[in-house]
């Protein structure tokens, strides 16, 4: 599951990542944002960048690898000589 933090000693409750987050992840409780819902994260990260002072922390977790790139011997013409 993805994990999203908000540092609430930064947090300026200017709500920018309450209003960035489409997905109704972060909502807002009195006077800071809150998570709820990390599971329907979709790792946009646009409450992350609309964040002026840097307290909105998203590190997605990706259950599928990411493919190695593919060996110089398996495409060979696709490589410029240097």
């Amino acid at each position: 599951m993805h994990v999203i933090t908000i540092d609430h000693d930064l947090c300026n409750s200017c709500k920018r990542c309450y209003k960035a987050c489409f997905n109704d992840v972060i909502v807002w409780e009195e006077e800071f944002p809150q998570v709820r819902y990390p599971q329907e994260c979709a790792t946009c990260n646009w409450c992350e960048l609309s964040c002026p002072d840097g307290a909105v922390k998203v590190i997605p977790h990706n259950p599928v690898r990411i493919p190695e790139p593919y060996p110089r011997s398996f495409y060979p013409l696709s490589y410029v000589a240097g």
